[in-house]
Order: structure tokens, then C-alpha cells, then sequence
């Protein structure tokens, strides 16, 4: 079990069997299981991101398309002023399971390179999803769990700084731009503090950037000081449940 768990989150189980074999497997065939495990990591990584659990809900159970309503944003904070806590809290746990099955994934294959990869692409599916035509969500509860999945203290900070741009805004457009906006400065602190180098910086500033550009409007409307405070309260009453107003996109 301990072998299993070290390999886990240690190198990986296909980059061990490349790392112990090297002597026995040919350069080519070592580069080609790399690139298989590289592509595997980034297309199911990919495909899991792009389930998107707001879009799900909102058609099965209301058989409306959330991106019909409200700030068009097929995500978490939508859902709550829209649908209610209940919807929203759903959206919260599948966002997060397919992060954590992402990022578990590519831990499987890669180890940490493999998780961090995972996590990129699952961001990359859930902002671009290929199953609801490239319109998906903002990505942050997404990222916020490839990043706990990456490196549990790196988000101990960001969700300390998130809650207490919250705490004082009441925007949670501006808490979730500013902890992504500073993923990658932390991220880069705390591995050169503890290992003396950051080799996933890189992964930290494309998933920033994409989280960024998401909240385009949201940065615009903070400008102008029309942004909407979050509060836990649903703004408009969920439609009635019928049987014959159904999503054609689900």
C-alpha cells in the first residue's frame, strides 16, 4: 500500500515503468509511452472538463439552459441566484469531483507533471467544452480544486486571500480574479522557498489567464461599478418542473 501511494503521488506508475526500464526499452519506444500518457492525461483531463454539471442540472431539472439566464455564465454563482442553494450546491460537487478525478489521473500516469497537466486541460474543457459547443463556465471552482490537488498549501493561501477579498467586497467576481491572479506568484514562491524551483509555473499561468479572460465582463462591469454583490439567496424563483419544455441541448 505504501509502494502504491508513493508511486501515486510520486512519479506515477507509467513514468516509474519508463524510469526503471530504461535500460531495457529502446529511446523510441520510451518517447512514444510518454507521449501516449501525455496526450491520454490532456484528452481525459479535456473530456471530463467539459461535462459541465450547470448546464446538466439546469436542463434535467428545470429543462431550462442556465446560459439562458442571468449573467449567461454556466456556473456556480449563477445557479445560486437563479435556482437556490440546492442547484448550486450540486453544481459546486461535480465541478470538484471532475477536478479531482482529473487530477488523480494524471497523478496515475505522471505523478505531479501528470496531475498538473490533468488539472490544466479540465479548466481548459470546463471554459471551451466541446459537449455544449465551447460555451462553458468560469472555471474557478474547477481550478480550485486542481489546485488543492496540486499543492494543498499553495491553496490554503489562496482561499485565506479569496475569503477575505470576499469578506470586504462582497464581490466574488474580484475575490476570484485576484486569488487566480496571484496563483502563480504564490505558486512560484512557495516551490523555490521549499525546492528551490518551480517546473508548473508555466501550467499556473495558462489556467490564470484562462480563469482571467472568463471574467472579461465581470472585470468590466467592476469598473463601472455594476457589478453584482454575491449573496446566498436565489434572485428569482426556479421554474416549475414540466415534462414537455425540454432542453434540445442536453
Amino acid at each position: 500500500m505504501t509502494w502504491f501511494i508513493d508511486t501515486l503521488f510520486g512519479y506515477g506508475f507509467l513514468q516509474t515503468y519508463i524510469l526503471t526500464h530504461v535500460g531495457t526499452l529502446s529511446q523510441g519506444t520510451s518517447l512514444a509511452l510518454w507521449i501516449i500518457g501525455a496526450v491520454a492525461i490532456i484528452a481525459v483531463g479535456y473530456l471530463l472538463g467539459s461535462i459541465n454539471f450547470a448546464i446538466i442540472i439546469s436542463g434535467k431539472t428545470y429543462h431550462e439552459d442556465i446560459r439562458q439566464h442571468g449573467s449567461k455564465n454556466a456556473g456556480m454563482t449563477n445557479m445560486m441566484r437563479t435556482y437556490g442553494k440546492k442547484a448550486a450546491g450540486l453544481t459546486l460537487l461535480g465541478d470538484a469531483l471532475k477536478a479531482v478525478v482529473a487530477c488523480l489521473f494524471g497523478y496515475a500516469l505522471f505523478g505531479q507533471l501528470g496531475a498538473y497537466m490533468a488539472g490544466m486541460a479540465c479548466v481548459f474543457g470546463h471554459v471551451f467544452p466541446i459537449f455544449y459547443k465551447f460555451k462553458g463556465g468560469k472555471g474557478v471552482v474547477t481550478t480550485a480544486v486542481t489546485i488543492l490537488m496540486c499543492n494543498p498549501f499553495v491553496f490554503i493561501i489562496l482561499f485565506a486571500l479569496f475569503v477575505a477579498i470576499l469578506a470586504m467586497t462582497k464581490y466574488l467576481s474580484l475575490a476570484s480574479i485576484m486569488s487566480v491572479l496571484m496563483y502563480p506568484f504564490i505558486l512560484n514562491g512557495i516551490e523555490v522557498w521549499l525546492n528551490g524551483g518551480c517546473p508548473y509555473v508555466l501550467f499556473a499561468l495558462i489556467i490564470a489567464l484562462l480563469v482571467i479572460f472568463k471574467h472579461k465582463d465581470n472585470i468590466k462591469r467592476l469598473q463601472n461599478r455594476t457589478e453584482s454583490k454575491f449573496s446566498f439567496k436565489k434572485s428569482v424563483a426556479p421554474p416549475a418542473k414540466t415534462d414537455d419544455n425540454t432542453n434540445s441541448e442536453q
